[in-house]
């Protein structure tokens, strides 16, 4: 690998956004795949995403973008994937990518890929073969729209190799990112998926009426809950009070930007999940999630009934007032 890495990013929504002007503040060169040509056509003419956090300005000198996802893998050592799980399968399935194997893969996915119950991490694994210690996560806490403002934001960047995750944090860094590393790639993938799913919940209670004396008791439990199933999946030392556990968990349930959480006020209030989810016009990773965690817990069969009164507002239509009524007699 060059001693400046060619780095590429997968996907054209926000947080994809966000990751490239993070990028393109330090490399000299970064690579940019997305599906949307038109978008591409703009970005090309304005340095402005048309579709997602329009305010963050990119020097096209830099930015290299591209309809062709094979274009872009060919072009990079380390690509970053920010393509929501939901249509992830697909877009790769569509693209038939070879020369993955030889990539290092930083997941930015928050949800599980739910055609295979399975992380980003493992998905990616077994589609591609690539070694696991070629995969990494990045996690926050970190909104997209902070990120735009150059607000102060922290990011961990997992990997079972050290000098991979180096590579990208020391990429990532800027004058108001601050970047750390981590080997608990499984940890915090789940860490990542299951926080939209309590930010979902947290949603759902304030929609319903519910204060933030409850919010607090709801994510009290929530961060014990997201413990006994990281702790099942892929049991080592790890203390999720830290930033990638705790501080995502708590950022994406209480923050206005939360797109799980107005997902799930809206839920709260009334809205179907197909209203709530066109008037959004945005993905919330945590309606995907609610059903793969779900799926994967009758292997682990973790006590989760904060995850499991989602699944059942969400998939199996029982009314939030008497999930929620019956939660609040089983929190402590």
């Amino acid at each position: 690998m060059s001693a400046q890495p060619k780095i590429g990013v997968l996907g054209g929504g926000s947080w994809a956004t966000a990751i490239m002007k993070m990028l393109s503040t330090n490399l000299e060169e970064v690579h940019w795949w997305m599906r949307n040509e038109e978008a591409i056509e703009h970005i090309q003419k304005t340095g402005h995403n048309p579709n997602y956090i329009q305010s963050v300005a990119f020097d096209m000198g830099i930015v290299k973008l591209s309809s062709n996802m094979q274009h872009v893998v060919d072009s990079c050592d380390i690509l970053v994937v920010a393509i929501p799980s939901a249509f992830l399968d697909k877009s790769f399935q569509e693209a038939k990518l070879t020369g993955m194997e030889n990539k290092i893969l930083f997941s930015a996915i928050k949800g599980v890929i739910n055609e295979y119950h399975s992380i980003p991490a493992r998905y990616l694994h077994k589609e591609f073969r690539t070694p696991y210690d070629q995969i990494g996560i990045i996690c926050g806490p970190c909104h997209a729209e902070e990120v735009a403002k150059e607000q102060l934001s922290y990011l961990t960047i997992a990997c079972p190799n050290q000098d991979h995750a180096t590579i990208l944090a020391d990429a990532l860094r800027t004058r108001y990112i601050k970047t750390s590393i981590s080997e608990d790639v499984f940890g915090a993938e789940i860490a990542a998926v299951l926080k939209n799913v309590y930010a979902v919940a947290a949603g759902i209670c304030h929609g319903l009426g519910y204060g933030d004396n409850f919010q607090a008791v709801l994510m009290s439990n929530a961060i014990r809950e997201m413990q006994r199933f990281i702790d099942a999946i892929h049991e080592i030392h790890r203390d999720v009070k830290e930033t990638p556990y705790l501080g995502d968990l708590l950022v994406t349930a209480y923050s206005p930007y939360s797109r799980n959480r107005t997902f799930g006020t809206m839920v709260g209030k009334g809205y179907s999940v197909k209203w709530a989810t066109y008037e959004m016009n945005m993905v919330a990773e945590g309606y995907y999630a609610a059903e793969g965690v779900f799926e994967m817990n009758k292997k682990f069969k973790a006590d989760m009934p904060i995850a499991e009164a989602v699944y059942r507002i969400l998939y199996e239509k029982i009314s939030p007032v008497v999930e929620v009524r019956i939660l609040a007699d089983i929190l402590d």
